[in-house]
């Protein structure tokens, strides 16, 4: 029998990162070792008080089910970090708790938008950005940005791309892949416009605790009370409490779209998981001390990393100012020998090649939008760091 496949389903694509990591665990599982640098998920465990308040809220019976959107005690938890660490005064009817930040944007997308719509992407953009656009039947709209802006969309572009059908802008800052965090001027400009027209801006902050250097993190709801109106913030706990696989994440937006969102949500999954909303309570509210130290080893990896990556000939890169990715472009290689007398033409045939080669497993630009580039996740230790890009300096420049 064959079955017949929705519109929507037929032309969907795995997730880029997820299928990359997948063929490196099929390598691996043959006896290979593999030096795995796609997926974004800290190497650390989880914090020893977060992972007692799951143990905790189990024995204390939360195995329930909570209500759609979350349990109160987690989104007032939500709203004393943004008013603690941001100033940002949000209350708890705006908030909505999902199954991890990606779901949090389906929510967004799936309440906003339909056949016919446009939403607004900046490219590189995370894998997921399209495909959960397309899959409300709306149109994404992909305007590049370049190594030369500092992968930054200016307001100028913005509203050049605006037409009647636009629906949604969306931003996301520190960036995945690029690592590229928006200058504060830079964003208000782009909230100025948002205003103009009244565009929604659905701001994808997951990275926000993992700013380097000079570069600084301000929420795109912090501009003014008319911007906020038009704001929805997506974050969670999975990067700055190295809770991946807990799922929690949530989107904070007006009352009246959030209403709508938990209503989706209560018909989709019924709720995000109890344990796990307990345990987030605890990272959010308990000590803070676990978020930077791990913050202060990203900060060690990426200056090795960029150590490393400055002396491999003909590779050219923006810093990451945020995040615990390095984006760069190999496309130099691109039509000579490599190792192993391969010859390659594009970023995903360049990505099959090193991990069949040197075994060395990184994400295609394809997939992010971005020709010719690749990327690589600092978020593992040092010393697989530099065993990992030996082999990538080896692959590209053989003897």
């Amino acid at each position: 029998m064959s079955f017949r496949l929705s519109s929507a389903v037929k032309t969907l694509q795995p997730s880029a990162t997820i299928a990359a990591a997948a063929k490196a665990k099929a390598l691996k599982a043959s006896g290979v070792k593999v030096y795995d640098f796609t997926l974004g998920e800290p190497d650390f465990n989880t914090p020893a008080h977060i992972r007692a308040a799951a143990t905790a809220a189990m024995d204390a019976g939360h195995t329930h089910y909570t209500a759609s959107g979350g349990i109160p005690e987690l989104k007032q938890a939500i709203c004393q970090a943004y008013e603690r660490d941001y100033g940002l005064k949000f209350q708890p009817s705006q908030i909505v708790v999902s199954n991890g930040a990606k779901h949090a944007i389906h929510n967004v997308i799936a309440s906003l938008c339909g056949p016919g719509d446009e939403v607004i992407i900046p490219t590189p953009y995370w894998v997921s950005y399209s495909a959960l656009v397309e899959l409300t039947g709306a149109k994404a709209v992909l305007i590049e940005t370049t190594p030369d802006s500092g992968y930054v969309l200016s307001p100028e572009q913005f509203e050049k791309a605006i037409t009647p059908n636009t629906r949604l802008l969306m931003l996301n800052s520190p960036s995945n892949p690029t690592g590229a965090v928006y200058p504060v001027a830079a964003l208000e400009a782009l909230a100025r416009v948002a205003v103009k027209h009244q565009i929604p801006v659905l701001s994808d902050e997951i990275y926000e605790k993992l700013i380097y250097g000079n570069s600084e993190f301000r929420s795109f709801a912090s501009f003014g009370e008319d911007v906020q109106k038009l704001t929805i913030i997506v974050s969670g706990v999975s990067k700055a409490y190295a809770m991946t696989g807990w799922r929690i994440g949530w989107s904070i937006a007006p009352v009246e779209l959030t209403k709508v969102i938990d209503n989706l949500q209560s018909q989709q999954t019924s709720n995000p998981c109890s344990i796990s909303q307990y345990a987030a309570i605890a990272g959010l509210t308990g000590p803070q001390d676990s978020v930077t130290a791990m913050h202060a080893e990203f900060i060690k990896r990426r200056e090795y990393v960029l150590d490393r990556f400055r002396k491999i000939p003909n590779v050219k890169f923006v810093e990451p100012g945020g995040a615990f990715y390095i984006f760069f472009d190999v496309s130099h290689y691109f039509g000579k020998t490599l190792q192993g007398g391969k010859v390659v033409h594009n970023a995903t045939d360049f990505c099959t090649a090193l991990l069949e080669t040197a075994h060395v497993a990184l994400v295609t630009g394809d997939a992010f939008g971005a020709p010719g580039f690749v990327r690589l996740s600092f978020a593992t230790n040092i010393e697989t760091l530099g065993q990992g890009i030996d082999r990538i300096a080896g692959f590209l420049n053989p003897k």
